[in-house]
């Protein structure tokens, strides 16, 4: 496996680390979701967003024969 795709694994495993604990936080109410709810889903975004990144860069250089 080349060093990006890895970059890339890591980065989808942070989307879903972030997501379950924001969902995990709504499930559950109280403190933690009225405190970090919303930012856990801005989290949650910004590393889909790098996800999405990476994915459009890793398959752009593997079509251009890049490794």
């Amino acid at each position: 496996m080349d060093l990006l795709f890895i970059i890339l694994l890591l980065a989808m495993a942070a989307v879903v680390i972030v997501l379950a604990i924001g969902i995990g936080g709504f499930a559950q109410g109280g403190k933690f979701n009225a405190k970090y709810g919303n930012k856990m889903m801005r989290l949650r975004l910004l590393f889909q967003f790098i996800a999405v990144v990476l994915i459009v860069l890793y398959v752009t250089l593997r079509g251009m024969g890049g490794s």
